[in-house]
């Protein structure tokens, strides 16, 4: 994590099992004194820890990110007096309405109404272990497990109210939070039969699930829990928390990433009354009674830094080519190989090789990083917006040299973090105030410390080169990625000869998880290249990729999606009309989208109107959620396709703030629709990062079909195409 001290730099790695952004720069050094009365007194054996890295979106296989799960019912699920179920879960809600989704599957096996569930999430002293809210993996993997518990509870209530009847199990059901024996029409209450007492049982390692033909309340469109409080605004984030006595922080940042500290000038900021000032190595920062206070605290600091030369952005892609490190990579290597390269390029009669690039860009999450940060008794409580509410806890632990259950934290609702919010500096800095101010303090990133501080989508260089026969069967592929990431590296093509391999770089900015991962990368390259090949020998782009395409869910999707769309009988009515398509496979999601846009070389203007999307993620849980996600993952694709870009110079972000980092606007979102393809006899996938991955080469494959440019740099038009 970075405090403005010191700005690592991490490659990506593989998919389901690397970690990214940076380890905890805060080694703070508390006197002697201090340090023995956080420890409790006694005799203290100090050590020096390893680096921690914060897990990435699909990451978390080292030490300190996976632990066993508890298989007590209890441990997930409580039935209270009032019949309220209180159900237990590390995952949060940043925005994906995840809480809906899991209510559903609780409702499910329960066999209770959606509206007596309440989900307590993201709690490190009352919710089981969870590695964190990242990689679509909530509905795949939480969702079965709250179902497993749901289940195992519904059969204890079915033994209890046998017993209390004393008759036999056989016959009973549950339904509507109650147990009904058919035979004598008599029914007990869920909240009678356990009077609030624990659901002492074990979660059976195979339980009867229910199967997704028969659901009654998942697969069906389910209302925003809570939906009203966020409409309304009385909703609080962790924006609006406020505690008794509590403070507020502000952080001084230095001049360049990676600058020391040289000196610091505190007096006039200490003269003012009621102003902690906190130096600690190179993280100095305030503490004062209101926000504004705060600020001007900070303003009357007089710091001098030290900073080296540092890359920018005109050297980046050629930077990361030339400073490739060693790593584990994809799935454990560096490459994937599958036949002969040499055999598939005598085999062909074409080949075309190209480089495509990838800017870093910004999460910009609604709210900004924030935290407030309590000490009690040597104990420390926090609330923030954080991906990774355990992952954090670790990095407080490590940080003040705590027993991690000496940390709590707790993550209110976040507006919004897309990847970003898995690391926990807004709540070590806020940390490390409150306990120099002894009292509690809030500590709230400004929009320009977000985009500065705050880690970015990693910037990458993908080399491609694919040879094909004139009947358009690909033989040989290749695809080198530097930087980026694996994230569905894999070709999902039926090509017999590949050789593919993602080479981890040195990176100049503080990189890390962004929703899709690489996979947007991967695919804008893969299917902006498989455009081209189709146009080498004349073909239709869909047939063309229908042509080397084997698998059947993927192929469903195309075809659902052009159907749609009206691919077949598209016609241009008007110049600059062009029309693209592109389609993939990430998280257990299978993706197609078409687009059509009006594109004119000759003024640069380019506009996206119209998108269709095709997306299977096995049985569908909420329809209606699902449709919103799809959407909105079109709405966020446009930027990072057409104009995000961050600009960084000599250590320095050139557009850190919304009036000069150009986000999608309503002016340029397109009319779009979504086909769900609900596969009731597949298990459900997450759909929060896959359906994002196919507008940027469906946009991209348009615009060559309009102009006949063919744009191999993400963003597409920052300026407008001529640039």
């Amino acid at each position: 994590m970075n405090t403005g001290a010191r700005v690592s730099v991490f490659p990506q790695a593989e998919p389901e099992r690397y970690e990214l952004t940076s380890p905890p720069t805060h080694r703070f050094q508390p006197d002697r004194r201090e340090f023995l009365k956080l420890a409790g007194g006694g005799i203290v054996v100090a050590c020096v820890l390893k680096e921690v890295w914060a897990a990435q979106e699909s990451g978390g296989s080292r030490r300190g990110f996976s632990e066993a799960l508890p298989q007590e019912v209890s441990a997930w699920l409580h039935i209270g007096e009032d019949g309220v179920v209180t159900v237990y879960t590390g995952k949060v809600e940043v925005g994906q309405n995840t809480r809906t989704g899991l209510t559903q599957a609780v409702a499910e096996e329960l066999r209770a109404s959606p509206d007596s569930i309440h989900m307590v999430m993201g709690d490190t002293d009352l919710t089981p272990f969870d590695m964190g809210t990242f990689g679509s993996r909530s509905t795949p993997v939480m969702s079965p497990q709250l179902r497993r518990a749901a289940c195992a509870a519904r059969e204890m209530l079915i033994d209890l109210a046998a017993d209390k009847w004393k008759i036999k199990r056989a016959g009973l059901v549950a339904i509507d939070g109650k147990i009904t024996d058919p035979l004598t029409r008599r029914t007990v209450a869920y909240a009678e039969l356990v009077k609030g007492q624990k659901l002492a049982k074990a979660i059976p390692a195979e339980d009867p699930l229910t199967p997704a033909s028969e659901w009654k309340v998942m697969g069906k469109p389910q209302p925003k829990v809570d939906g009203r409080d966020f409409v309304t605004g009385r909703h609080r984030y962790a924006s609006d928390l406020k505690v008794p006595g509590m403070l507020y922080g502000r952080v001084l940042r230095p001049n360049a990433f990676g600058a020391m500290l040289v000196s610091l000038d505190a007096r006039e900021a200490k003269a003012m009354p009621g102003v902690t000032i906190v130096q600690d190595g190179d993280f100095v920062g305030v503490a004062a009674a209101t926000p504004e206070a705060a600020t001007r605290a900070l303003a009357a600091l007089r710091a001098e830094w030290k900073s080296s030369t540092q890359p920018s952005g005109r050297e980046l892609f050629d930077d990361l080519k030339k400073n490739t490190v060693e790593g584990e990579g994809w799935e454990g290597r560096s490459d994937h190989t599958v036949g002969s390269i040499d055999k598939g390029r005598a085999e062909a009669k074409h080949q075309l090789r190209a480089t495509y690039t990838v800017a870093y860009i910004a999460h910009a999450p609604l709210e900004p990083r924030t935290a407030v940060a309590e000490w009690k008794d040597g104990k420390l409580a926090v609330w923030t917006g954080t991906q990774r509410p355990f992952g954090v806890r670790t990095e407080l632990a490590q940080a003040f040299r705590l027993p991690e259950d000496h940390v709590r934290v707790r993550v209110p609702d976040t507006g919004g973090a897309y990847g970003g919010k898995h690391t926990g500096e807004a709540a070590v800095e806020a940390a490390r105030l409150s306990r120099a101010a002894g009292r509690p303090v809030k500590l709230q990133w400004t929009r320009e410390e977000e985009f500065t501080w705050a880690y970015f989508r990693p910037a990458g260089v993908i080399d491609v080169a694919g040879w094909l026969r004139d009947d358009g069967a690909v033989t040989a592929w290749e695809f080198h990625n530097y930087n980026s990431g694996a994230s569905a590296i894999a070709t999902p093509y039926d090509i017999p000869n590949q050789h593919i391999q993602f080479h981890p770089a040195r990176s100049p900015l503080r990189q890390g998880s962004y929703r899709a991962l690489a996979a947007t990368a991967n695919h804008f390259a893969r299917e902006s290249h498989m455009d081209d090949l189709a146009h080498l020998v004349k073909m239709d782009p869909l047939e063309f990729r229908l042509k080397n395409l084997k698998d059947a869910r993927l192929r469903a999707v195309f075809e659902a999606a052009a159907q749609k769309f009206g691919w077949a009988a598209r016609s241009k009515s008007s110049k600059g009309q062009g029309f693209g398509i592109a389609g993939g496979i990430e998280k257990g999601g299978y993706v197609a989208t078409c687009a059509e846009v009006s594109a004119d070389a000759g003024t640069g203007s380019v506009r996206i109107v119209h998108a269709v999307t095709a997306f299977d993620c096995g049985a569908v849980v909420n329809p209606e959620q699902l449709r919103n996600q799809i959407e909105g993952a079109n709405v966020m694709g446009i930027g990072g396709a057409l104009f995000e870009a961050i600009e960084f110079e000599n250590g320095s972000i050139l557009n850190g703030r919304f009036s000069r980092y150009r986000l999608p606007r309503f002016s340029d979102v397109p009319s779009i629709e979504v086909m769900l393809v609900d596969r009731k006899d597949q298990v459900s996938a997450g759909a929060g990062e896959t359906p994002i991955v196919g507008l940027a080469p469906a946009v991209g494959n348009a615009i060559f079909d309009a102009t006949g440019v063919r744009l191999r740099s993400l963003p597409m038009a920052p300026k407008g195409l001529k640039v």
